[in-house]
């Protein structure tokens, strides 16, 4: 089902010191912001040769990001997300082996212009999982 990581999340408390960090100090390409409204988000990517990194920051009152920041005040690691073929196959043999997904079932449009959907972290060692169709 799954293929290969697509991106690790960090949720940061400060989305332009976490650019300048990987940017100026790392020596990373680093994608300009955009926000993400369908998921309460701003984000900007992290650019590698093996997979990307994706900085979180809230985006309005409602984000979830806002309640991991608030357990995690210096941010941290969000979720995994991992490429698929097929979402909708995906889900689907998913639900039947009793996975939970978060919201209504129904990918929504990813950063990245594609299908994703999030898999419950109780059901996945305590980690947030999103799948990206590819």
């Amino acid at each position: 089902m799954i293929s290969k990581l697509n991106h690790v999340a960090i949720a940061v408390p400060d989305l332009d010191a976490a650019i300048t960090l990987y940017r100026d100090v790392l020596g990373a390409d680093v994608s300009k912001k955009a926000d993400l409204p369908d998921h309460g988000v701003t984000v900007a990517f992290v650019n590698l040769d093996n997979t990307k990194i994706e900085l979180l920051y809230p985006l309005g009152e409602s984000s979830p990001i806002i309640s991991y920041l608030t357990k995690n005040a210096s941010g941290g690691i969000h979720h995994l997300c991992y490429e698929v073929e097929d979402i909708l196959k995906s889900r689907d043999q998913l639900l039947e082996k009793g996975m939970r997904i978060l919201g209504s079932n129904e990918p929504k449009e990813g950063a990245h212009g594609k299908p994703v959907l999030f898999l419950h972290p109780k059901d996945f060692c305590g980690t947030l999982i999103e799948l990206e169709q590819v």
